[in-house]
């Protein structure tokens, strides 16, 4: 069950949110756009490698174009778009995923047919379960509980393989225990894939989606089945496999995605010089990276030009701007402000907020406590 409520309550809070993972195997997380995070998402969990992946488009910038930093901000003129504020995204549960309980500086997930134990520096209250649920499990993350940490998974009742079937919005994928902690996939990110669903569905035409930062290529793939053209970008060779794997899992190898290694930034920026339109953008920046060939990334720096370059490659019939960030230490209130100020001129409206993961109990059906996991603003045209 998937919600969305809008609180009255307009107080801003400055949140410290734990980040996710980032790509399989990154070394210090792609940077200005392709790879992962590089605080909790940075060094990419050095996932065991996915079969080597089949030859991947990989586009190299010549080396006389100017780097992020040297293109100026679009001067914008215009309203800024109307405001929804404070907006809760909220997932209870989807498919294979739900989350069971939480507490203690942990969260209890229930993931197919595997029940995990991983930190959750976000869950500051008491369990709600006893604690001989929390015993009773298939998988515990041990090691260092910073998101940025390697640890190790231990596996109270017998030895388990390190990928699993898993299926999301209809789509399948691998779960993957990696050495961050994470398992391939960020399930409160759900709400936007629902969302990106039915507007995909909903067009009379095919819709050409870009997802920046795409990762295991969960959200890519949820498009595609949909009826998307889906362009997928991330600077992890590892997450590209992994990505491609999970297409060929989903059956959806004919499907139109193009999946290509690269740092973000200068793919955005080759696609602006190009003409290239694209009806909706995700993009889920890390707060600090590394590109595959050393390009840095500090999000409070680069975000502006970031989604001043997405505004422009939006398409006249643009369907939505999708930002999401995380382990980053402000308001929604800052990237709410941002985007209203890149969609100037644009009509449409700016929701922003935080996305959270409601508790389910056992059976996934008993709505308990919300786990904040991050801070998200949209831009969508009505």
């Amino acid at each position: 069950m998937l919600f969305a409520r809008v609180l009255s309550n307009r107080s801003t809070r400055n949140i410290t949110l734990r980040q996710k993972e980032r790509r399989p195997g990154q070394k210090s997380a792609a940077g200005p756009s392709g790879g992962r995070r590089a605080d909790d998402r940075s060094p990419r969990p050095t996932r065991p490698a996915a079969k080597p992946a089949p030859a991947r488009e990989k586009l190299r910038e010549p080396a006389s174009v100017p780097t992020a930093t040297d293109r100026p901000l679009t001067a914008r003129t215009g309203e800024r778009p109307a405001e929804r504020v404070p907006v809760i995204l909220e997932s209870l549960d989807a498919g294979d995923f739900h989350l069971i309980d939480s507490g203690n500086g942990e969260k209890l997930e229930q993931y197919g047919p595997y029940r995990i134990v991983r930190p959750e520096g976000q869950a500051l209250w008491q369990p709600s379960l006893p604690k001989q649920v929390w015993e009773k499990v298939d998988a515990v993350f041990t090691g260092d509980t910073d998101e940025e940490g390697t640890g190790r998974w231990r596996f109270p009742k017998e030895a388990l393989g390190e990928t699993w079937p898993l299926n999301l919005l209809g789509v399948d994928f691998l779960g993957r225990f990696t050495s961050f902690r994470h398992v391939g996939v960020f399930p409160e990110q759900i709400v936007h894939w629902t969302w990106m669903k039915q507007q995909v569905e909903a067009t009379g035409r095919p819709l050409k989606v870009l997802n920046l930062f795409g990762y295991t290529g969960v959200a890519s793939l949820v498009a595609a089945a949909a009826g998307a053209e889906v362009t997928h970008v991330d600077a992890s060779k590892k997450a590209i496999g992994w990505a491609r794997d999970n297409q060929a899992l989903s059956r959806l190898e004919k499907a139109p995605i193009r999946w290509i290694c690269e740092d973000a930034m200068k793919f955005i920026q080759r696609e602006e010089r190009r003409g290239n339109k694209y009806d909706i953008i995700l993009t889920d920046p890390p707060k600090f990276g590394r590109g595959p060939n050393g390009e840095v990334w500090h999000l409070f720096e680069h975000l502006p030009v970031m989604l001043d370059i997405c505004r422009e490659i939006l398409s006249p019939k643009a369907v939505g701007l999708v930002l999401t960030a995380y382990s980053i230490r402000a308001s929604f209130y800052s990237i709410h402000e941002l985007m209203r100020e890149t969609m100037r001129g644009a009509g449409g409206v700016v929701e922003s907020g935080e996305l959270v993961i409601r508790e389910g109990g056992l059976d996934g059906k008993a709505p308990g406590r919300a786990l904040s996991t991050s801070l998200f603003s949209r831009w969508v045209p009505k």
